[in-house]
């Protein structure tokens, strides 16, 4: 278990594969990632790209202004459908995109980008919906 704000920059900052893995496949308590979101603004992409990170982590990381951060949200599998519709109005178009590739994305928010403005997120909406790879 990841234990630090700072275990948790060592870790991803590590050369060494074992640790930089560690930063990605274990999990750390709540208060460890509130702490790396409020003074690490460098590590929140990072903490959102964690498998083990809490649901309630990831609604606090969609709505940062770093754009690489929301789009490593959006590609989250476990990522409950209210969150997917605050993404799914994100103003940037490659967030929209990574969450209509997510396989986790359900039929409804995928019915919404279906209909985006940008062509390129319709599309991909559009053929995810042609395939039966959603969650209904």
């Amino acid at each position: 278990m990841i234990e630090s704000a700072q275990e948790f920059r060592g870790l991803r900052m590590s050369l060494v594969r074992e640790d930089y893995m560690r930063a990605t496949n274990e999990d750390a308590p709540i208060h460890v990632w509130y702490e790396i979101i409020a003074s690490m603004p460098d590590m929140r992409e990072w903490v959102a790209h964690n498998k083990t990170v809490q649901i309630e982590i990831l609604e606090i990381l969609a709505c940062d202004d770093n754009v690489e951060v929301r789009t490593v949200v959006a590609s989250k599998r476990k990522l409950p459908e209210i969150i997917q519709f605050e993404l799914g109005k994100d103003a940037d178009a490659s967030v929209r995109f990574r969450l209509a590739c997510n396989a986790k994305c359900t039929k409804r928010v995928l019915e919404i980008l279906a209909m985006d403005k940008e062509r390129f997120v319709a599309e991909r909406a559009q053929k995810r919906l042609q395939t039966s790879n959603h969650v209904p």
